[in-house]
């Protein structure tokens, strides 16, 4: 078996980020910055086949996904941990191919996230076996009433898991997803969505991801076995 990488996204920004990348490198495991090492790219912005590719050069075979989200619902607070296992992005036309071939069927792989589910501790958070995962386009954020419509039918939302995962399986890469709520999305708390508090919830999420990943990483296996 090969290598793991372990992909950051804007949970992984920051002072607690770096943290984070380091442990995950002490172990083996490839590190990528989803947004960008030294500019942050939006999340619209962001080639994913360029991020991706040079995993596949450097013996990679696994990917597990670090991703921010909103909650869909109240019964999924700020701080909750989910491992999705389905996402809509009907307006993805996204492939690295120009034949056949895009006529995929994309999806998180099944034997790793179970593997992920597996060893992620228990003293860490919960981390929810399953949920939808619904990608909008970003950059901005969604109006309350987008978010009605997306609650019917997703559990999270945000603007790039979706695009990483179909990306990674026409490499050849396994995929699963780590996604932290950092906010209730537009509409679903009591109050207006408010950046600063965003901030500050990816903070404290960071400090969780970071004692997971040092549990879930030797386990997994980030330099192969």
């Amino acid at each position: 078996m090969g290598r793991l990488a372990v992909i950051l996204g804007s949970s992984g920004l920051g002072p607690g980020g770096k943290t984070i990348a380091a442990a995950a490198a002490a172990h083996g495991a490839a590190i990528v910055q989803r947004h960008g090492d030294d500019v942050h790219r939006l999340p619209h912005e962001i080639d994913h086949a360029a991020n991706l590719r040079p995993l596949v050069e450097q013996g990679c075979d696994r990917v597990l996904a670090i991703g921010s989200v909103g909650s869909l619902s109240p019964d999924l607070p700020v701080g909750s941990l989910v491992c999705p296992d389905d996402f809509i992005a009907l307006h993805l036309g996204l492939s690295i191919f120009s034949d056949e071939r895009a006529h995929g069927v994309p999806g998180f792989t099944l034997n790793l996230r179970q593997e992920v589910l597996s060893a992620w501790p228990t003293g860490t958070g919960e981390l929810r076996d399953g949920g939808v995962y619904w990608q909008a386009i970003g950059p901005r954020f969604e109006t309350p009433a987008e978010i009605r419509l997306m609650s019917a039918y997703a559990d999270v939302v945000g603007m790039t898991i979706a695009s990483e995962c179909i990306v990674a399986g026409e490499l050849g890469l396994s995929y699963a997803a780590v996604c932290l709520v950092d906010n209730l999305a537009n509409g679903i708390g009591t109050g207006s969505l408010e950046v600063l508090e965003l901030e500050s919830a990816r903070a404290a999420n960071a400090l969780l991801l970071h004692d997971g990943l040092a549990a879930v990483l030797p386990r997994l296996g980030a330099v192969g076995r």
